[in-house]
């Protein structure tokens, strides 16, 4: 019984190993030409986005990109699949000259949703979870806000309170909405499923519906 367990067994082991070692080598090797010309590809939708062999970061498959002219991409940004980066020029009879412009090495999450009819700036290193929201305008708002309720949401005008600036080094938990007319200073830190409604210092931990701020980074 022995001898059979090490002619059969142990060289069925062995190869098994080998195989599956060799499987998975092949596999990340595919993954890795596939995302390399998935970026290549999509980076031409955007004002700026440099090559992954120029600097340039990755784009992870089923990117929703609008308004590609408007956006601009730094180097070494990773971007999570299933996200979307949306610069509306014109919604119904509405038109607008929106900006996105996001730094160097950042990195979002899976599903990231930015979306602007006035600016977005996000700076150097900032780093997104899953699921975040990044939006500088919304359905309806401005002095005629209480006649716009009398329409369905979908048909009321855009509105934008004000540019959404996240400064360098913020960290944004999974699932954490950020809403217009907001500025995040450096290194701030917004917890996971928090609703940033007004401006967070820098260097401040904020978390909750509203987010306020916890505590201080010393």
């Amino acid at each position: 019984m022995k001898k059979l367990i090490k002619l059969v067994v142990y060289p069925f082991f062995f190869i098994s190993v080998r195989f599956l070692y060799l499987f998975g080598g092949l596999q990340k090797l595919s993954t890795g030409f596939y995302n390399y010309f998935y970026t290549e590809w999509k980076r031409n939708k955007f004002k700026e986005c440099p090559g992954m062999f120029n600097g340039g970061g990755i784009i992870m498959p089923r990117i929703h990109v609008i308004g590609g002219k408007y956006i601009t991409i730094g180097e070494k940004t990773y971007i999570g699949k299933s996200s979307t980066i949306s610069a509306r020029d014109q919604y119904g009879d509405q038109t607008f000259t929106p900006s996105i412009k996001i730094g160097n090495q950042c990195g979002f999450g899976e599903s990231t949703h930015i979306t602007a009819i006035n600016k977005i700036v996000i700076g150097d290193g900032v780093l997104l979870g899953n699921f975040v929201i990044i939006t500088d305008n919304a359905h309806g708002g401005g002095e005629h806000f209480k006649d716009q309720l009398l329409l369905p949401p979908i048909c009321r005008p855009l509105y934008s309170k004000g540019p959404v600036i996240i400064e360098d080094n913020v960290w944004i938990g999974d699932k954490a909405t950020i809403l217009p007319g907001v500025t995040i200073g450096k290194g701030a830190i917004v917890g996971a499923n928090s609703v940033v409604t007004k401006n967070v210092p820098e260097s401040v931990v904020v978390g909750g519906s509203p987010a306020k701020i916890i505590k201080k980074i010393e």
